[in-house]
């Protein structure tokens, strides 16, 4: 049996779900939208199965889910954790088929900006939103503004425009002069 530990996020729609298990490998993850994208993963489609839930985030040892407004976490934790329990217990591969490229950038970074960038989200930004059960992705750098995706309990979090703001965007403007903005994107990579 395994033990779960549930977690609040700075998104109140947004619940970790802490596993002793390990589910992906490290620094790896995976980030269901809907249903048709939960296809990956057999864990994500039971989630999705649940009524309420509207993301599914799986990372190296948690799940992060995202529940639409109006539903209480009252009524929707314990159908969670049953769910990943008897999942868990199950033996399924917790991905159909689906391997992990063995580059851990999505797109080709050959600007030395675009690489100090991504190496400042990587040391300093993706461990802290990591520990709220979501993930940052780099999506370019086009006169001066970074690009980034937000992912899991940071996606429609409150505060994600104040974590982009205050946070990331005064963090890179801090080490790299060049960056006069940072703007959310959703799953676009820019060229």
């Amino acid at each position: 049996m395994t033990y779960i530990q549930t977690e609040p996020t700075p998104n109140p729609l947004a619940m970790k779900f802490l596993l002793e298990a390990e589910l992906l490998p490290k620094g790896k993850n995976i980030n269901c939208a809907n249903v048709q994208q939960a296809s990956l993963s057999p864990l994500a489609a039971n989630l999705f199965s649940i009524a309420g839930v509207s993301n599914v985030f799986l990372g190296n040892n948690f799940v992060t889910i995202t529940k639409h407004e109006g539903i209480d976490w009252n009524d929707l934790k314990l159908g969670v954790i049953t769910t990943i329990m008897t999942f868990l217990g199950s033996g399924l591969p917790v991905l159909n088929g689906f391997s992990f490229a063995p580059e851990a950038t999505p797109i080709p970074l050959t600007d030395p900006l675009s690489l100090q960038i991504e190496a400042i989200l990587e040391e300093k930004i993706r461990p802290s939103v990591a520990q709220d059960g979501g993930d940052i992705i780099f999506r370019g750098f086009q006169e001066g503004i970074v690009y980034l995706e937000l992912q899991g309990s940071c996606s429609g979090c409150p505060s994600s425009t104040v974590t982009l703001k205050m946070g990331i965007e005064n963090m890179l403007k801090y080490y790299i002069p060049e960056v006069v903005a940072v703007e959310q994107v959703s799953d676009k990579i820019l060229l």
